[in-house]
């Protein structure tokens, strides 16, 4: 009867899991209605205008999508370099030992810092920084929203990382060892392939995160309605663009806003099953 009753636990909450899931696609999709049927779905997608003027309105998800897109794989980029490096640090090369045990416990806090904490960081000092360095003249723009993002992203991802690297069987390094191997080349040939699907995933879920946040980019990407023609342009992405304007909507605006927020949900989908099947095929 236990058995049963646990068994019944488990089927009711994952189907819990997609009626919410399916409750949510539903009014993403019913509140972007109007929208999608005034402008049709794919001149929304691909429209740059944005005229909330009564009588005149038109709305199109174009410079936000490219904002997204632009500030989330830049923050990837610069992500890579230096959360790889913290975990085989924690992961490999000094697994089990204090100091270890001593950063990871950092990293995890640094992941759990609110985003708006961030953004007020990166407002106060890396957005004079580019200005003093002559990169933008007010220091807003898609590459002090990339650099924060990438600074969010960093503890994330090293975090996952490095608890995949950590799960590498000992037998096989040791094997690996006792043939001549060098360090490089144990971690080259023997903890990449073990790991690879693992690491890969975690810049997945990282990616996920800097797609969808809100309030560090709002903060410093310079929120003006226009597709970034380079790093230093101002723009707004998807997230910041809600945020900045759904208070304050109603009608075919607030449809519209509902819209960009379903493409996000798409394209954080779309992401995700990638991933999955890269996953599974190298797995």
């Amino acid at each position: 009867m236990r058995d049963k009753i646990f068994k019944f636990l488990l089927l009711l909450s994952s189907v819990l899991v997609l009626l919410v899931c399916g409750g949510m696609v539903f009014s993403l999709v019913s509140g972007s209605w109007e929208a999608i049927s005034a402008f049709g779905f794919w001149n929304f997608l691909t429209s740059s205008d944005w005229n909330p003027v009564p009588g005149e309105e038109s709305y199109g998800a174009l410079p936000f999508i490219a904002g997204t897109v632009m500030t989330s794989f830049l923050a990837l980029v610069l992500c890579i370099p230096f959360s790889l490096p913290v975990a085989l640090f924690n992961g490999e090369y000094y697994k089990g030992k204090k100091i270890a045990a001593v950063i990871g416990s950092v990293v995890d806090l640094l992941a759990g810092i609110p985003s708006v904490v961030y953004g007020l960081w990166g407002f106060y000092t890396l957005r004079p920084l580019i200005t003093d360095l002559g990169l933008s003249d007010q220091g807003f723009g898609v590459l002090t929203a990339s650099v924060i993002l990438a600074v969010m992203i960093i503890p994330y991802s090293a975090s996952l990382s490095s608890e995949f690297f950590s799960m590498v069987p000992g037998d096989l390094k040791e094997g690996a060892f006792s043939l001549g191997a060098t360090r490089y080349e144990v971690i080259r040939n023997v903890i990449f392939p073990f790991a690879g699907s693992g690491v890969f995933a975690s810049y997945i879920l990282a990616l996920g995160r800097a797609l969808g946040e809100t309030m560090a980019v709002t903060m410093l990407i310079g929120n003006t309605i226009n597709i970034p023609s380079s790093l230093v342009d101002t723009g707004n992405t998807m997230a910041s663009v809600i945020a900045n304007q759904f208070g304050e909507a109603d009608g075919l605006k607030l449809s519209s806003l509902i819209a960009i927020g379903l493409l996000l949900f798409l394209i954080t989908a779309v992401i995700n099953f990638i991933g999955k099947m890269v996953i599974k095929k190298f797995s």
